[in-house]
């Protein structure tokens, strides 16, 4: 009840936990300084509500020291810039968020802001989940309980190649004496590998090092080849597992709660419910013309909730890339982009370095 619940049925019990909001009006949080900037209204008339982020910048939007619970955060961001051009496209993808619990050196989340919110591609999408929430247009939710015991800083790195005019944030949260003792740290990994290899298993997460839990799978994925792609069954080697893994699934849209290549009458139908979803890309936006041809782009997610997937000591995340045609079934090879949700306790082993942008855009 000091952060924790999604039960509407704890929304009665007070408690001793303080409530404060970190916002470009407030950019401290501090109790009694938020919306003292001036506008033409005159002071307090919506002054300062967002800021501007400078090409090449890193940015901290939260420093919060003590002992809390950040409860809920949204963020906007203008993906149009005053330059016209191929890089404009990229906003999304160009913008990397962090979070480092505890004054960590190494982040506990870094991840393209977009695909964070299950927005791929650098598109976005309306997505209707209990966690990850994308409302029109581009306001983008997160409801993940993230802990902290002792300071919480988050930041956002523009490597864009433009000034972005526009960037808007709330990040609300508890702050309270003590935390359970067995309260575990928010983690989050972004991979991609613009072309796979060849019956080799695409890596969601790996060299996960501790205990903890895995709650969560976004993907981005591109169909490079022709045909059904979504054969390949996702794989959680955990603690100790060799060369077969403790849980392994029956297909790619299986995973995610669809069936039988979520064929409607005239095409794939999109779904977004609170613990799965599957977000066509087509079906949102038009394909963009920097691409050159229609490759096939889905976005889908699977939140485990209530179905989380405990480990002790070890945890590693893959999907296979298999197709299925006329004959059967066969080895594919696509572009995957990831995100990997989970807790766990700290320390945490480093992540694999962040893709250069250019690597990171759609192709």
């Amino acid at each position: 009840m000091n952060g924790f619940t999604y039960d509407l049925s704890t929304a009665p019990f007070v408690t001793k936990g303080k409530s404060r909001s970190i916002t470009a009006e407030n950019p401290t949080g501090a109790k009694g300084e938020g919306g003292k900037d001036y506008s033409n209204l005159g002071q307090g008339r919506k002054g300062r509500p967002c800021i501007r982020l400078k090409a090449g910048e890193t940015v901290t939007l939260a420093q919060i020291d003590g002992t809390g619970v950040l409860q809920h955060f949204w963020i906007t961001v203008t993906d149009k810039t005053q330059e016209k051009g191929f890089a404009a496209s990229f906003v999304l993808r160009d913008l990397i968020l962090r979070i480092y619990w505890d004054g960590e050196a190494e982040p506990s989340v870094e991840v393209p802001l977009g695909d964070f919110f299950c927005n791929g591609f650098a598109t976005r999408t309306i997505v209707n989940s209990m966690p990850i929430s994308v409302n029109p247009t581009g306001g983008m939710n997160c409801y993940f309980p993230m802990p902290f015991r002792k300071s919480a800083t988050i930041t956002i790195e523009n490597q864009h190649a433009y000034d972005i005019g526009a960037f808007f944030y709330t990040f609300n949260y508890t702050l309270m004496d003590e935390l359970p003792e067995n309260t575990a740290y928010f983690h989050a990994q972004w991979r991609r590998e613009h072309v796979t290899e060849i019956a080799k298993d695409y890596t969601i997460l790996d060299n996960v090092k501790g205990t903890g839990q895995y709650i969560g799978t976004y993907l981005a994925w591109a169909a490079l080849e022709r045909n059904w792609w979504g054969e390949g069954e996702l794989k959680f080697y955990m603690d100790g597992d060799d060369e077969w893994p403790t849980i392994c699934g029956t297909g790619t849209e299986d995973y995610v709660g669809g069936a039988w290549c979520f064929a409607g009458e005239d095409g794939p139908e999109s779904y977004s419910t609170p613990f799965l979803g599957y977000k066509f890309y087509k079906e949102t936006a038009k394909i963009d013309p920097w691409y050159g041809h229609n490759v096939p782009m889905h976005g889908m997610y699977r939140w485990h909730l209530p179905d989380p997937i405990r480990f002790e000591s070890d945890l590693k995340v893959t999907v296979q890339q298999i197709g299925h045609d006329h004959q059967g079934l066969f080895e594919r090879s696509d572009d995957i982009s990831s995100v990997a949700y989970w807790y766990q306790m700290e320390p945490h082993a480093p992540f694999p370095a962040m893709l250069p942008k250019e690597k990171r855009w759609p192709r």
